[in-house]
């Protein structure tokens, strides 16, 4: 085993003048009120990662150009398609109205593991939220369903950019399968 170096990894990769011939996965995905400009930019450079279908940037979550979202999106703000919506209860309702599924990552009453979802879920919009609060009460009740990632330790959860990461790349797993 010798490990790869950068040209040798970088000569299979995508450019940006050929990310719109890479198969996008069906997800699109809505972050809401996040603080942390480093989450943000380490959620871009994961959803370049698991190459969604569009990121949404909505409420006060800091985006590109602010300098400490690309620090940590290190580009990635190029290749993944994002937007900032003022109303993500609008777009959720447009997107429904589109056929796309509406899903929180967040523990709710009905909540069930983001490992049991499957590919009639596609395509789908998830929405991550607030460090501290969460998803919205607000947008949880225009969910059509809500996953979480089960938690063993004696924390009640992930932070955000670790949990959409674990999370997005199961779908991108269940989705290629």
């Amino acid at each position: 085993m010798r490990k790869l170096k950068h040209e040798e990894i970088s000569k299979n990769r995508s450019t940006i003048e050929t990310i719109h011939e890479v198969k996008k996965l069906p997800v699109y995905v809505m972050l809401n009120s996040i603080r942390s400009s480093y989450n943000v930019g380490s959620i871009f450079r994961t959803s370049d990662g698991a190459m969604i279908e569009k990121l949404y940037i909505c409420g006060y979550t800091p985006y590109p150009p602010k300098k400490e979202v690309l620090k940590t999106a290190l580009g990635s703000q190029e290749s993944v398609d994002w937007e900032y919506v003022e109303n993500p209860a609008e777009l959720i309702k447009r997107m429904k109205s589109d056929g796309i599924k509406i899903c929180s990552l967040e523990q709710t009453d009905k909540s069930f593991p983001y490992y049991e979802l499957s590919k009639e879920h596609f395509p789908l919009c998830l929405i991550i939220g607030n460090e501290i609060t969460g998803v919205d009460q607000e947008l949880i009740d225009l969910c059509d369903f809500s996953i979480e990632i089960p938690q063993f330790g004696i924390k009640q959860s992930l932070n955000v950019a670790v949990a959409y990461g674990i999370t997005i790349f199961d779908l991108r797993r269940l989705y290629d399968n």
